[in-house]
């Protein structure tokens, strides 16, 4: 199959002046453990920069207090032991739902994860989100209802190669790493996308993007955006746009243009070296502002 090669992301979508917080889109945020509860609050305060009208956090009880203290504007969540039921209520209200942002990979991780992909939602899954799917053997074929879109950094890509065809990814898979060079890194996306049936957001320098079928390597993005957190940020940035009732290639490879936009104007205001994750959610409307006019 011939790919078709996208040069551009698509325009943002469209901002009718006379909207309510329930025309932007609601969504979900499920992650966060006592050790890494800021991972999902940077993923919903991204959400938010980006327009969604509102973000729900869902994370254990005890550190939810902690959490919303950094972003108010956030609307909580409280999950006990095994409150799968509560936390799949919230996701079928949603317009968007992201999972993996600091979510763990104990038993119970696993349970919510399946239980969230297992609902016909557009839906962004990260980080643990990744390992708990790599850990598996196979890919959940059946039990996967989500339309999703996977956002792997090299390590976590290298990891769900253990669940592409062997004889494709044979070659990879032994190398024992990603590799580096954009021909290679499209072709295990690709692959990736048409194995899973799901949007692939490989990142890294040149980030690409595919839906099996078309790809875009986006050039945005410098050394600022190399440090814990920017990933989070990124699953906001898509979540929002996917609540926007954005198609998910065109989603994706506009999410990572303006990710990737943000780092640069954060960097060059707070250097590539000092730049925080709060900042890079700050330089978010630099990057929309850039796309709207």
């Amino acid at each position: 199959m011939t790919l078709e090669r996208v040069d551009q992301p698509a325009a943002l979508p469209a901002r009718p002046a006379d909207g309510t917080k329930g025309t932007y889109g609601r969504g979900l945020v499920g992650g966060g453990t006592e050790e890494m509860f800021g991972a999902p609050v940077w993923a919903g305060m991204a959400a938010l920069r980006m327009g969604a009208g509102l973000v729900q956090v869902a994370m254990p009880m005890s550190v939810l207090a902690a959490a919303l203290s950094i972003c108010p504007e956030l609307i909580g969540m409280g999950l006990a032991a095994g409150a799968n039921r509560k936390l799949v209520e919230a996701a079928e209200r949603a317009d968007a739902v992201v999972v993996g942002p600091g979510l763990g990979q104990s038993a119970g991780a696993k349970k919510r994860l399946m239980a969230l992909t297992a609902l016909e939602k557009p839906m962004v899954v990260d980080a643990d989100g990744l390992n708990l799917l790599a850990g598996m053997g196979r890919w959940p074929e059946k039990a996967f209802k989500a339309k999703a879109v996977l956002t792997p950094h090299p390590g976590e890509m290298r990891r769900l190669a253990g669940l592409l065809p062997a004889k494709q990814a044979g070659a990879w898979l032994a190398k024992g790493a990603i590799p580096s060079d954009g021909a290679s890194r499209e072709a295990i996306a690709v692959l990736a996308a048409r194995t899973f049936g799901q949007v692939i957001v490989l990142k890294g320098r040149a980030t690409v993007v595919t839906d099996g079928r078309r790809v875009y390597v986006n050039q945005t993005g410098d050394s600022t955006l190399s440090k814990a957190g920017t990933g989070d940020i990124l699953s906001g940035v898509l979540g929002c746009l996917l609540g926007q009732k954005m198609e998910r290639f065109e989603a994706a490879a506009l999410a990572v243009w303006l990710h990737g936009r943000a780092g640069e104007i954060a960097g060059a205001k707070y250097g590539r070296r000092s730049a925080l994750g709060r900042e890079i959610i700050e330089s978010l409307s630099a990057a929309i502002g850039e796309r709207e006019g």
